[in-house]
């Protein structure tokens, strides 16, 4: 019979690592007596970083005696006390290959259900001083897991474990934690670890998007930057220009799909480097050729020189099209929403329901300034009116703005609010694409959302970088990104596309990532082992090597920013 070996507890604190301060509660120690198992957490414990880790489905974390034995051969070490891994209850008994999702147990007065894997945190290599740790659990499968409280009560070292219900589909913590971390996973295995009810929402929520997950639709049309020749460029209103892209061998250019965008290479007047823009693709997807359309911003040096620099028949360096933000094949409604140059990708998805004449209801909706400003104007509303069931709704945020034609109902004055989606009559079930400035469509997200609109069904796209995710790690002010301070780098060049930086890599650095972090560039992490993926990124061109190797590998086209360094020069979408 399995026994309750120590009860840990602690409260966050902070803690400094690499330069910065993480809150967090990861550093238990062992209690004396009884403690009552309350429904989030043991009395005097807490968790710091809620996001990842405490809650009613992780409100007890349990690791193995066993699997302390394995660690102290395998590190070397003989100072891993109970507690050390963050875990609550240190038990002998109850492997990761034995223990169920879905399990039921008695330990001293409480009883709890097991709801998940540990989650692959760099906190846990943080307390240990072992950096790979987060990898080597998962690696080693060796998790740990977290359990539910269903029944509050006092539990103390020495209570046995009684088993008293095994999990519906006997999937165990050790093959779960694979089912999500390692390669090749067996489908029918993601179709059960779904029918387990106790299975936490936030590992459902993963499997289900492993299981629908297809390969992808098209692969990149060429590898790197290719040169494509510029065939016109047309005005389309006073701080917005089209700009036409052909192929320098008169031979059509790859269709791309609805909503991609192309990276751009120019070399600048007063940048010695190249410098790397993304645009999104305004084109009918199968059209041939390329346009992207372009906003002049006051102090933007790229998009001033692609307004007065460029002429027809220059060359410019160009990566093929990608990019996720894609209209998806369906019946079901569609929400087009943009608001200023946003307008773009959606505008391709606009051409290609107009082109195959679409059956489904379409909602095409779009703010911008006044009339003069309206990018596209007349082109979306042609295209609409091509659509059986289309519909045209366009706000103007300018004082007293003109609307096209006077009277026409169409054209509404101030912006979306809350009430928006229920007066313009959009359907529960539409798929919405939005794209606009970042507080446009937080704003507009949030009433989607509040209307009814299925959080997955609500698909963004935005080129500024992405907000950051840094698991613990306490806020601190904005900085505009930058070049490293310090001598400059001799190895070949990066380019963080999103961000505007290119600066030389050092060999002093562990990790892309931590060249972007001396960037102060908004990064995405939370294992910094590869094996959790948040951190991956897609590569517009050139190569990587990877020190630790990631448990699983990417997708083709993309990094993982935690573990890798670049070979050549490398241009990231970050």
């Amino acid at each position: 019979m399995a026994t309750l070996l120590s009860v840990n507890v602690g409260t966050p604190k902070d803690v400094s690592w690499q330069g910065r301060t993480v809150h967090t509660g990861a550093w238990k120690a062992p209690v004396r007596g009884a403690r009552t198992v309350r429904r989030l957490n043991i009395d005097g414990d807490g968790q710091g970083d809620l996001a990842g880790h405490g809650g009613e489905m992780r409100a007890v974390l349990v690791y193995q005696s066993d699997s302390y034995c394995h660690w102290r051969e395998q590190l070397g070490r003989d100072d891993l006390t109970f507690g050390i891994f963050g875990e609550n209850f240190t038990v002998d008994g109850m492997p990761d290959d034995d223990v169920c999702i879905g399990d039921r147990y008695r330990i001293g007065e409480a009883e709890f259900e097991v709801t998940q894997p540990r989650v692959t945190c760099y906190r846990v290599g943080m307390r240990l001083g072992e950096p790979a740790m987060a990898s080597l659990l998962v690696a080693h499968h060796r998790p740990g897991f977290y359990l539910r409280v269903l029944s509050e009560g006092r539990v103390e070292a020495g209570d046995a474990i009684t088993l008293l219900r095994r999990g519906p589909e006997e999937l165990t913590v050790a093959d779960t934690d694979a089912l999500l971390y390692l390669p090749d996973r067996d489908p029918a295995l993601l179709r059960r670890a779904l029918d387990i009810p106790a299975l936490s929402p936030g590992w459902q929520k993963s499997f289900r998007e492993l299981a629908t997950a297809r390969e992808p639709d098209q692969e990149l049309a060429w590898p790197g930057f290719r040169t494509l020749r510029v065939a016109r460029i047309v005005p389309e209103t006073p701080a917005v220009s089209s700009i036409y892209l052909d192929s320098t061998d008169a031979t059509p250019l790859p269709p791309a799909r609805p909503g991609q965008y192309l990276s751009l290479r120019l070399a600048t007047t007063g940048n010695a480097a190249p410098t790397v823009r993304s645009y999104s693709l305004s084109s009918a997807p199968g059209a041939g050729t390329y346009r992207i359309s372009v906003k002049r911003e006051p102090h933007g040096q790229v998009s001033s020189y692609l307004h007065s620099g460029l002429r027809p028949g220059d060359l410019v360096d160009v990566a093929s099209p990608r990019g996720t933000f894609v209209l998806e094949d369906g019946t079901g409604p569609v929400l087009l929403v943009s608001a200023g140059i946003g307008a773009t990708p959606v505008l391709a998805m606009l051409h290609r329901l107009a082109t195959a004449r679409d059956q489904r209801p379409v909602w095409w909706i779009h703010t911008a300034r006044d009339r003069a400003h309206h990018v596209f104007a007349d082109e979306a509303h042609a295209l609409v009116a091509r659509l059986a069931h289309g519909h045209e709704c366009i706000y103007y945020t300018a004082p007293g703005a003109p609307a096209t034609r006077p009277g026409e109902p169409r054209i509404r004055h101030g912006r979306m609010t809350a009430g928006s989606p229920a007066e313009l009559g959009i359907p529960h079930d539409a798929d919405a694409y939005l794209c606009g400035p970042a507080a446009f469509m937080h704003a507009l997200e949030s009433h989607l959302q509040e209307y009814g609109l299925a959080p997955e069904r609500i698909h963004t796209e935005a080129f500024s970088a992405l907000a950051a995710v840094n698991p613990g790690v306490t806020p601190t002010a904005a900085v505009r990104p930058h070049r490293p301070t310090g001598p400059p780098g001799t190895g070949p060049l990066v380019t963080f596309a999103r961000s505007g930086i290119t600066t030389p890599w050092s060999p002093a650095r562990a990790s892309l990532l931590e060249l972007a972090e001396a960037c102060d560039i908004p990064t995405r992490w939370s294992c910094r082992t590869g094996v959790c993926h948040t951190c991956v990124t897609p590569l517009v061109s050139g190569d990587v090597t990877y020190a630790p190797s990631p448990l699983e590998p990417p997708e083709a086209g993309s990094v993982l920013t935690c573990c890798s360094r670049p070979k050549g020069e490398v241009v990231l979408d970050l």
